[in-house]
């Protein structure tokens, strides 16, 4: 099996990886979510950040080590599009990140913690919106291995 067939294969796993995560956030997050689901929804979004940033070295490993080779990448504005949608989700992360592992917190020290409706709805807000970026990527994708942007 070739170095770059590996690349590619991991590269797909990491992004429906990340896809999954994303619909699996969405599922948990709703109002009323107790400790149980708190918990549940601060693992998955650790997984999250460890598909994130599997997918972002393995994609950087294509570039470099792949069959195309980094001209093909690094010239291509589609590809920096791509980058862009990447770092638009990885920001747009940052808060309910940030919210989860607050919730985690309130609810190890107290079982009865709920989140506000107005916290949760913010979540969910962002997380729909990362959903909604995250449809660009492989757009961008097929249009990149396509020749488009070259």
């Amino acid at each position: 099996m070739s170095t770059d067939l590996i690349l590619a294969i991991l590269h797909h796993l990491g992004v429906f990886t990340v896809a999954g995560v994303i619909a699996a956030e969405l599922a948990l997050i709703r109002p009323g979510m107790g400790t149980d689901k708190i918990l549940q929804a601060a693992k998955i979004d650790a997984l999250y950040g460890m598909a994130a940033g599997t997918v972002l070295f393995i994609g950087f490993a294509r570039v470099f080590f792949g069959l195309k080779g980094s001209a093909f990448y690094l010239q291509n504005p589609v590809f920096w599009a791509k980058i862009i949608a990447f770092i638009v989700i990885g920001v747009l992360s940052i808060t309910p990140t940030l919210l989860l592992i607050h919730w985690r917190d309130k609810a190890k020290k107290d079982p009865s913690f709920l989140p506000s409706r107005d916290e949760i709805a913010s979540v969910r807000r962002y997380v729909k919106i990362e959903a909604h970026v995250f449809v660009l990527i492989p757009i961008l994708a097929a249009a990149m291995a396509r020749g488009y942007g070259l």
